[in-house]
């Protein structure tokens, strides 16, 4: 595949064997019996995955990519004692893909080198199919790694921080050099793991406690008070010692308490 395609699809491809084993020694096999590859390029990472337990399914969206995995890994298959229901390739978008159905709702874990352009939307579906993922782990680039990782006080915590760790614990695990890819990013990357908590819905409604921290972020150099006027908070509600804080310095649990004080609040 040229460089320019490989821009084109937003991907950088690992070409460093030792990399590739640690990503996918991040997974830890508990839980689940399926694990979905996103983006696996020419399988410098797959060919680790297939040496674990569970069923490896890749999902590629180049077609010369499905055209190569499919005529190198049937015969890798063979060298490492694979069967084909062990390993199957699937050509197309995971933005677009039906998680459910492609695993019967059986329980699966997520893992790539992900596209830098969509890592947060693969992210965000993994959040909307938490019922069946409880697991994630792999490469983003390490801004976005940080911010799904970073804890409340910090200036990367966001969105992405909040939602993320409401249902899963997270852990930045490591960061790699640009050099190890192809074509090189210009940004360090970094591998984080995501493993589904234990109990993994929320004690408030789940569509108001989004619309509560998306709509404060979306100000966050303001005060709550002010970044969340749109839900006409009472004059009392505002007087609340939350409503002065600005959405950094809250945690996934202070954001569930500040959510309920809204829904009682009459939302």
């Amino acid at each position: 595949m040229s460089v320019k395609a490989k821009k084109h699809l937003g991907q950088h491809f690992l070409k460093d064997e030792n990399v590739a084993k640690k990503i996918a020694d991040t997974l830890t096999e508990n839980g689940y019996e399926n694990v979905l590859e996103i983006g696996p390029g020419m399988g410098v990472l797959t060919k680790y995955l297939l040496q674990k337990k569970p069923k490896i399914t890749v999902l590629e969206l180049d077609s010369e990519s499905v055209e190569y995995l499919n005529d190198n890994f049937k015969k890798e298959q063979i060298n490492i004692n694979t069967s084909s229901e062990k390993f199957e390739i699937i050509e197309g978008d995971f933005l677009k893909k039906n998680l459910l159905e492609i695993f019967n709702q059986q329980q699966v874990a997520i893992i790539g080198n992900f596209p830098y352009n969509i890592s947060s939307q693969i992210v965000f579906k993994a959040i909307e199919n938490r019922e069946f993922v409880p697991e994630l782990s792999g490469m983003f680039q390490k801004e976005v790694a940080q911010r799904i990782a970073e804890k409340e006080g910090s200036k990367v915590y966001g969105i992405l921080s909040v939602l993320t760790q409401a249902f899963f614990d997270v852990e930045y695990l490591f960061t790699v050099p640009p050099t190890i890819f192809n074509p090189p990013p210009k940004v360090d990357s970094g591998v984080i793991r995501c493993i589904r908590k234990e109990n993994y819905t929320l004690p408030v409604d789940e569509k108001l406690f989004f619309r509560v921290v998306k709509t404060a972020f979306n100000q966050r150099r303001k005060m709550l008070r002010s970044s969340l006027k749109s839900f006409n908070l009472s004059v009392s509600l505002k007087e609340d010692p939350i409503f002065a804080k600005r959405p950094e310095q809250l945690s996934v649990a202070a954001f569930i308490s500040l959510t309920q004080k809204i829904a009682d609040n009459g939302i």
